[in-house]
């Protein structure tokens, strides 16, 4: 080696529930480091660190990711939803209001990573029928609920959200 070093340090320039985040992190933070510790959004959880779990599950620019197992560099020009961007105001969204309406949360540490899950699967497939919810949902562990709730949550918000009830 000619003795230059890879830069430990990267600028990261995206938007975090609608806001403008610009800073310099280091290469090898994980978005939900980045999350939770530089930004204070503690609404996303990290159990497993090894993408197996769903429990830190953000949406990047729509899309579900492991928060766990992305580097926030690679964050760079993205869109990133947590739990906490989904409410507006006071106003729960649609798929957090289902969860609680039908019980689908018990000790709660899964439920952030499933409702983002949730909404993901929604926007994607309004009209999502059970089987599909399971697939979705099947990269997602919960201990205490047995899914069913989740289940019933997830197609109570996609009723709600296309206006049915």
């Amino acid at each position: 080696m000619n003795g230059s070093h890879a830069s430990t340090s990267t600028v990261v320039r995206c938007r975090v529930n609608g806001q403008q985040v610009e800073m310099l992190v280091p290469v090898r933070l994980t978005v939900a480091e980045l999350l939770r510790d530089r930004l204070g959004l503690t609404g996303t959880k990290v159990s497993c660190q090894m993408q197996v779990c769903g429990v830190c599950t953000v949406l990047v620019d729509g899309n579900p990711v492991s928060s766990c197992a992305t580097l926030a560099c690679d964050l760079d020009g993205a869109e990133v939803l947590t739990v906490e961007g989904l409410a507006q105001g006071r106003d729960l969204h649609p798929v957090q209001e289902a969860f609680m309406a039908a019980n689908a949360l018990q000790c709660g540490y899964c439920t952030p990573g499933f409702i983002m899950m949730a909404v993901a699967l929604l926007q994607a497939h309004p009209d999502a029928e059970a089987a599909e919810v399971r697939e979705w949902m099947d990269g997602n562990l919960c201990r205490c609920t047995g899914y069913a709730p989740i289940e019933t949550a997830v197609a109570v918000a996609a009723s709600r959200m296309r206006g049915q009830t």
